[in-house]
């Protein structure tokens, strides 16, 4: 079984799934108001954190709030909501605007603010965490210098991703969630998430936090960490009797609810310090606050470690605090921190009798086949306003036309490649392929040809799954709002996080690339469905921009892609880029300079979409995805090279395409590497049907970015290690992570690290995860 990363903000759940939650951490009981010039909390309409007067107040709140959303079967969890039932101290961080010039850092959103992952670097040392072991390589010698066993043996099938400052490593571990996979042997001792920190020196554990509920995301700026996680109430509900009407456990399980104490809503943890002797503790309840409505069915707490003081030394102004609310989505600068809440998916009831045929079994070519092609996508005339004739935002300005004051991306331009790959005239190239499932191993079968395809979201989507909201009680079948909740707090205190303001927008973020502060301002894009939780005739995205110290509106350009959602978002700096996707391919192209009145300049329409896009160079724009036929089939991993120097006629200058493949960079951004000082572009990449190369299906694609073209280098793949006869959880050799020290391009897969040629991709050492 494949083993993921615990990161939930670029994780997401199907089309049918919920992606729920309202976030945050707020200040404490008022003894600390916020400053910064928002002053009170702002109210937003219903949105607002407001703390509570004492513990009765919060009690009697959080009662009142989940006995209306309680269900007949208790307050349930992954849930599918139907119509009709219930379903730094201030300090910088060290890392730099640009990528150090020996060696690459992990792939982030912002400069300053690092994101957990399963490798980190710092250009000597090559930390990595697997199967229960955090590994020290020395990057010279290529040979392990240390290993500390954070999980037993039979646990170390537990996820887990890193954070690094100096001599200090906190590994994050994702708990079993009450779930062990396939072949495991022993249930991981923790249900939910674990944050152990680890001397570097000494190899050693000096630490732990085991909070109660589910990981939600983390953020390092200098060596402070800001942790978030979210759990729900303690309450233990009668099992329901044979036959028992619903309205009656309905009855019985608000009467549980009424009579729970505080600790069941008030969040645990357990802290261990150097002497490795635990203590149990408690948010406490003048460290919890609310926004002016909520279910009372979850809590999002934030836990402040600074990793060089350690854990259990944390100051009482670094004490956790809390929030009555439900979050998924965490995005930070190093200045500030956001959570967001996304709209729950929601589905009403539907006929059986009309519902679509089955897919039919997908038909997989056997061949394989890696091409680059020229674009056929041109600049869509009607462009200005949005979405052409059939969705033209009003008021939107006209294109700039060439040569005027433009807005690009600026980012190192790479050399030249040394040759190039010519387009493909292969007549064997199939047109219709199965859609892959956003996983590295298999496709998913198709719908039939005639029937337009609308994917899944992919894992970028975000979303936790969550509880009934108050319209999913019996008799009450509406949807609920489809709308984002924003919160901001400050993090360059050296305490907890302090609570700025609330806003809101209308639809759901994909994922944290939906969100971008610049220059006081916060650019947030969403896709509005219509209130069906579906992509419908009527979906359409926009995107707005609030004031940051107040989250206030203060522009929006809305009416891109109708009848899609988006399914890639970037923000450089004054500029915007986003992809909305059902059979083709719009990438829209915004001017964000003036914050009142966004505007989209340009649209081109190409078949298939971008998952991911980074900048590569100045005026180019890389994207990640897959192609796609005109009816929107997917057609294996794509990497687009797009011309975005003139806003108003965005343009594609080259297309890599591999058929029957899919990479984890689509949905997990940490995956994708690119290093401008050569243009070396690396990313995993899993194929069906065929062979990558040496045999294997799975392999680290490598590719060179020129500035008018794309190249491919090579694939490095990992030797398929023996499975011991004993082993029921056999090592995935499928690559994951990619990083360059020097002259070097070091590969991670769960059986080992790879060293290579970073230019001939010769091998220069092995390292076994044994």
């Amino acid at each position: 079984m494949r083993r993921r990363g615990m990161r939930t903000s670029i994780g997401t759940v199907a089309a049918a799934a919920l992606a729920i939650g309202l976030l945050a951490a707020a200040c404490t009981d008022g003894a600390v108001p916020p400053t910064g010039g928002a002053g009170a909390a702002v109210p937003l309409g219903d949105v607002k954190l407001v703390a509570y007067s004492d513990c009765d107040d919060m009690l009697e709140g959080l009662r009142a709030a989940t006995a209306e959303n309680v269900g007949p079967y208790g307050l349930g969890g992954d849930m599918i909501f139907a119509a009709g039932r219930e379903v730094a101290d201030g300090r910088m961080a060290k890392a730099e605007s640009a990528p150090n010039a020996d060696h690459s850092t992990t792939n982030v959103q912002e400069a300053g603010t690092d994101e957990p992952d399963l490798v980190k670097t710092d250009g000597r040392r090559i930390l990595t965490y697997n199967r229960g072991v955090l590994r020290v390589v020395d990057a010279a010698s290529r040979k392990v210098t240390g290993t500390v066993r954070v999980l037993p043996a039979d646990q170390g099938w537990t996820p887990g991703d890193l954070l690094v400052d100096g001599d200090r490593a906190l590994v994050l571990l994702g708990g079993s969630g009450g779930m062990i996979p396939l072949g495991a042997t022993k249930r991981a001792a923790f249900a939910g998430p674990r944050y152990v920190l680890v001397d570097l020196k000494e190899l050693k554990v000096i630490g732990s936090i085991t909070p109660q509920g589910t990981h939600v995301d983390a953020r390092m700026v200098g060596s402070t960490v800001r942790l978030v996680v979210r759990s729900q109430p303690q309450i233990k509900f009668p099992q329901p009797r044979p036959d028992q009407p619903e309205k009656s456990l309905l009855e019985r399980n608000r009467e549980v609810v009424a009579s729970a104490p505080i600790d069941a809503w008030l969040p645990a943890y357990e802290v261990a310090g150097p002497d490795g002797r635990p203590r149990q503790e408690k948010v406490a309840c003048e460290q919890v606050s609310h926004p002016e409505t909520y279910t009372g069915t979850s809590m999002l707490t934030m836990h402040t470690v600074d990793l060089a003081a350690g854990i259990g030394a944390q100051a009482t102004a670094a004490a956790p605090v809390s929030v009555a609310a439900d979050g998924d989505t965490v995005y930070a600068t190093a200045t500030s921190l956001y959570v967001t809440s996304n709209p729950r998916w929601w589905r009403p009831v539907v006929d059986p009798q009309v519902l679509e045929p089955a897919p039919s079994t997908p038909q997989v070519d056997p061949g394989t086949g890696d091409t680059t092609t020229p674009s056929t996508g041109t600049a869509a005339p009607d462009a200005p306003g949005g979405a052409g004739q059939d969705g033209a935002t009003p008021g939107a300005a006209a294109p700039s036309p060439p040569g005027t004051d433009v807005v690009a991306p600026k980012v190192q331009t790479s050399a030249p490649p040394a040759e190039k790959v010519e387009p493909s005239n292969d007549p064997s190239m199939p047109s219709l392929l199965p859609e892959p499932a956003p996983t590295a191993t298999a496709p998913e079968a198709s719908a039939t040809p005639e029937t337009p395809v609308t994917p899944v979201p992919s894992p970028t989507d975000t979303g936790t799954a969550g509880d009934a909201p108050r319209s999913a009680t019996p008799g009450s079948p509406e949807a609920p709002p489809e709308r984002t909740e924003v919160h901001r707090f400050d993090i360059t205190g050296a305490g907890a996080p302090r609570y700025i303001a609330s806003g809101g927008v209308p639809g759901r973020l994909l994922n944290q690339y939906s969100l971008s502060e610049h220059d006081g301002h916060l650019r947030v894009a969403t896709t509005s469905t219509g209130g069906e939780g579906v992509v419908a005739a009527d979906s359409s995205s926009g995107v707005y921009v609030l004031d940051a110290e107040t989250l206030a509106e203060v522009g929006q350009v809305t009416g891109l892609g109708r009848g899609e959602r988006i399914y890639s978002v970037r923000f450089i700096g004054p500029v915007g880029y986003v992809v909305t996707f059902r059979q083709v391919d719009p990438l829209y192209t915004l001017d964000l300079r003036d914050p009142a009145k966004p505007v989209v300049t340009g649209e081109l329409k190409i078949t298939g979409y971008s998952a991911y896009l980074h900048p590569a160079g100045e005026g180019r724009l890389l994207g990640i995805g897959q192609e796609a036929s005109e009816k929107g089939r997917t057609l294996g991993t794509q990497v687009s090279l797009f011309d975005v120097s003139d806003p108003a006629k965005p343009a594609r200058l080259s297309q890599f395409h591999q058929q029957n493949s899919g990479s984890e960079a689509e949905w997990d951004p940490h995956a994708f590497l690119y290093w401008p000082a050569t243009g070396l572009a690396v990313m995993p990449l899993n194929e069906w049907g065929g062979r990558l190369a040496a045999g294997a299906r799975s392999g680290a694609l490598v590719l060179k970015i020129a500035d008018d073209g794309i190249t491919k280098t090579g694939v490095v793949t990992h030797p398929q290690p023996e499975a011991a006869a004993n082993d029921r959880m056999p090592v995935d050799p499928a690559l994951r992570r990619a990083l360059v020290i020097g002259d070097t391009l070091w590969t991670v897969s769960d059986a080992g690290l790879k060293a290579s040629d970073a230019a001939t991709l010769d091998e220069r050492g092995w390292i076994p995860f044994t």
